[in-house]
């Protein structure tokens, strides 16, 4: 499993839900699940970060590859680089046509491989709806622990986990 970075161009495309120019402007095949509209407002944050903090490009949301197979399942990164304490944020959601395949604790446990070899990083932290359980028991079974609850604009409450950056998954 991998994670591959998008260009600028291709986030915006695929916040456009323009999955041909997506195509044009990305490394590996991409899928409609992609630019769809479940995806499409991950992009919009991410293509517009990247053009305010061009450096947040290499933490930010990358596609989700499976190079054994020759498949692109979904999207996985970070919300950003390390904030001022050393915290990372995860993200992930993998297409529903492969869910259930370990797609999405192999995108976690690369996020946490990469976090551990990030000095700057201390802690990694994933929110999860309470209605998430599948994303809920991945995190928990990673070591994650809950730290309190949020309020996020686009999905309402959260559960906050968190686990010290060097931890691997189980």
């Amino acid at each position: 499993m991998e994670l591959v970075e998008l260009s600028p161009a291709a986030l915006r495309a695929l916040a456009d839900g323009d999955l041909a120019a997506a195509q044009a402007a990305a490394p590996v095949p991409l899928t409609p699940y992609l630019a769809g509209a479940e995806c499409r407002w991950v992009w919009r944050i991410r293509a517009e970060q990247v053009v305010a903090d061009p450096a947040s490009a290499r933490w930010v949301t990358r596609v989700v590859r499976d190079p054994e197979r020759e498949l692109t399942v979904g999207r996985a990164g970070f919300h950003g680089p390390p904030d001022a304490s050393g915290m990372v944020e995860v993200g992930y959601s993998i297409d529903p046509a492969h869910r259930r395949q370990g797609y999405a604790r192999a995108a976690l446990r690369a996020l946490l491989a990469w976090a551990a070899d990030e000095p700057a990083v201390t802690t990694v932290r994933a929110s999860v709806a309470p209605a998430n359980v599948a994303s809920r028991d991945l995190v928990l079974g990673a070591g994650f622990v809950v730290v309190g609850e949020q309020i996020d604009e686009e999905d309402g409450l959260e559960i906050v986990h968190e686990v010290p950056a060097g931890a691997r998954l189980r």
